[in-house]
């Protein structure tokens, strides 16, 4: 597995990581045993990042990479390590008066215990309120943590460009995880080139656009009622930029018809380009995919192997972007 870096990020991380949203809730059940073995599977294909948030079932996914790593500890080498992304703030009302230091300590300390360490590798900011990005005294808090040792970096997760390019201005900014697929490409127009002048790690979140990008859905296709693809298709629940990317189902699944094609013509699974597109945008440090299988893990692993995409390949999905998806989706994040 190819190993990147940026500048502000203290350590590098694999091109393909590994998101664990699903392993606590909001994806349908995932029992504790297929979690872990999803973990191991993703490990054993090279996976050197995982990306979790203590809001996702309420500290589950923490817990359940907690005791993976726990176990991992005495099989590996210390030298073999997997990072943890992990988040904070959604635990709170979103507002700018809840992002203090003393709600910061709580909700680390809260993160290191599920994790089962003294240390986080990095804590980003869960898609905070506009005002939060621009206040100095949060990112003073934040400067604090990593002083007092909590943590080694941290970083935002973001729900618009605006938010990103905000951030990365912080001097100390060390990730911004944005939504970045082939059916949400803007962060291409300014942020994948800021973030790369400025040595930001960026990380991919959403890569299938919830799975429309796969090929598998069609105008009928049901899905649990814990799952946020059936209760936040409108907004419902959080920002409906996270449900579809933000895409209309019905639109979507059309566009994602003639994305199988594209995919198709050059000899691709349309996962396998889904992913290797962001893998090869420049500025992309780390994409993020989920899985609820190890056949998933292993396959999403495995497209850091395939060559890069031709340009053909990528000025067709270009062009399908800009007829089917842009306006839809480009002015709004």
């Amino acid at each position: 597995m190819e190993l990147r870096s940026a500048t502000r990020c203290p350590f590098p991380v694999s091109a393909v990581g590994l998101g664990t949203w699903q392993l606590g809730a909001d994806w349908g059940a995932v029992t504790d045993a297929d979690s872990t073995a999803i973990l191991r599977a993703a490990d054993e294909a090279g996976v050197r990042v995982f990306d979790t948030a203590d809001v996702y079932g309420d500290g589950r996914s923490e817990q359940t990479i907690g005791r993976y790593l726990a176990d991992r500890s005495r099989e590996r080498p210390e030298a073999d390590r997997i990072a943890v992304f992990t988040k904070m703030g959604r635990r709170a009302e979103q507002l700018e008066s809840n992002y203090v230091l003393d709600n910061f300590r709580a909700w680390n300390d809260r993160s290191r215990a599920n994790l089962g360490v003294d240390t986080l590798d990095l804590v980003q900011l869960h898609c905070p309120p506009d005002e939060v990005f621009a206040s100095d005294a949060v990112f003073d808090a934040l400067d604090t943590m990593v002083a007092e040792g909590r943590m080694r970096a941290y970083g935002v997760s973001v729900e618009t460009c605006e938010q990103a390019l905000t951030a990365i201005a912080r001097p100390r900014v060390a990730s911004v995880q944005i939504i970045l697929n082939a059916f949400r490409q803007k962060p291409l127009d300014e942020v994948l080139p800021a973030a790369a002048s400025a040595g930001v790690a960026v990380i991919a979140r959403v890569p299938l656009a919830s799975g429309l990008l796969s090929g598998r859905f069609d105008h009928d296709t049901t899905f649990a009622a814990g799952d946020h693809r059936n209760y936040n298709r409108h907004g419902e629940a959080f920002d409906v930029g996270e449900t579809f990317a933000g895409v209309p189902y019905d639109e979507g699944v059309e566009a994602a018809k003639a994305f199988s094609a594209i995919a198709n013509s050059v000899g691709l699974s349309p996962i396998q380009l889904a992913l290797r597109w962001i893998l090869d945008q420049p500025g992309v440090t780390t994409v993020i995919p989920g899985a609820s299988s190890v056949s998933q893990a292993q396959a999403n692993a495995a497209t850091d192997s395939l060559a890069p995409l031709q340009e053909t390949t990528l000025r067709a999905v270009g062009s399908l972007y800009d007829e089917r998806i842009r306006p839809l989706v480009h002015d709004r994040w």
